[in-house]
């Protein structure tokens, strides 16, 4: 039998779930035990095919609107990515239970674009437009309250004046890099712009773009395991790119690796998404140790120790009595 060839994996640390991709898993499952199934969860809990069939499996229905809720007696759970103002109104005037999974670093820019409204200030919003996350902070404010930009080009197309009073929030799943850039534009057109108290972007999606900026002199090549609408991963394997990785894919699972483009590398960093479960990383390195004699090191360049508690209807002391 052939020997296989050896490669070398350098293991990204911290990858896959964050805190608040935690919290909103935890969010379907417990109201799944409290109140049984069906629960309802208007739009993808995260974005990870795994997570989704793996709750549709338990009894989670998933919907896009809530005219697509036919038992009003069951739990509508909103997603991570938060929702336009208008849904919570819609669901009362339906009379509907809603639970929200929201992560709170997407609630705490809703705020600060509140906060800045209420000051009488402009509002920039730095991110992709139709991203459910955006579409939720957008919808926390009147329309045109908030001017969405996704590029320095958009930033010099702004109809605001030098003089006006102006300040500046972002999406929380954007590449620090971009970003970056974007944030120097306006700083250049608006000096005086209000700016985060802290940065927007989260903490998750910062550390796993570092890790993967400070793997790719090590490798040829890099795996990011996530869902194709993650906005994180595709920021995730895009940093890969930048910095140099001459091969970088985002795949949903092990069975969707290109062996055409990975067979011939001797070394390769693997990373995820932070919506993207640990067993589909998993999955990726059983792959690759069934062609290869593995060398695992791993490269770890924070430590997480964020928790967010479930909503108060979740809660052990407050969920309804033999649940």
């Amino acid at each position: 039998m052939p020997r296989k060839p050896k490669l070398k994996v350098v293991l990204c640390a911290p990858r896959g779930f964050c805190a608040g991709v935690v919290r909103a898993i935890d969010v379907v499952e417990r109201a799944l035990a409290i109140f049984g199934p069906p629960v309802y969860v208007r739009h993808e809990i995260v974005h990870n095919k795994y997570v989704v069939e793996s709750l549709v499996k338990k009894g989670a229905i998933f919907v896009e609107s809530l005219d697509e809720v036919d038992n009003h007696d069951a739990p509508v759970i909103f997603s991570a990515h938060g929702v336009a103002k208008s849904v919570p109104a819609e669901a009362e005037a339906l009379r509907l239970f809603t639970i929200d999974a929201t992560c709170p670093l997407v609630t705490k820019v809703h705020r600060e674009a509140q906060s800045h409204f209420k000051r009488g200030r402009k509002i920039i919003l730095i991110g992709h437009a139709g991203h459910p996350e955006v579409v939720g902070t957008l919808g926390q404010l009147p329309a045109g309250a908030i001017a969405l930009v996704g590029s320095v080009e958009e930033v010099d197309k702004l109809p605001f004046s030098r003089e006006q009073d102006i300040a500046y929030i972002t999406q929380t799943t954007l590449s620090v890099d971009d970003t970056h850039e974007i944030v120097e534009a306006i700083l250049r057109r608006f000096p005086n712009a209000h700016q985060p108290p802290r940065a927007d972007i989260c903490y998750a999606t910062t550390n796993r773009q570092e890790a993967v900026k400070r793997a790719a002199p090590m490798v040829e090549a890099m795996i990011v395991v996530g869902s194709a609408n993650s906005s994180n991963s595709q920021r995730l394997r895009e940093v890969a790119e930048r910095a140099g990785v001459k091969i970088a894919r985002l795949v949903d699972s092990a069975e969707h690796i290109d062996w055409d483009a990975f067979g011939e590398v001797s070394a390769l960093a693997v990373t995820a998404g932070a919506s993207a479960p640990e067993i589909l990383v998993e999955q990726v390195l059983d792959a690759f140790a069934a062609r290869f004699e593995m060398e695992i090191e791993t490269l770890s360049t924070a430590d997480e120790s964020v928790f967010f508690p479930l909503p108060r209807a979740l809660r052990e002391e407050t969920a309804p009595s033999g649940a």
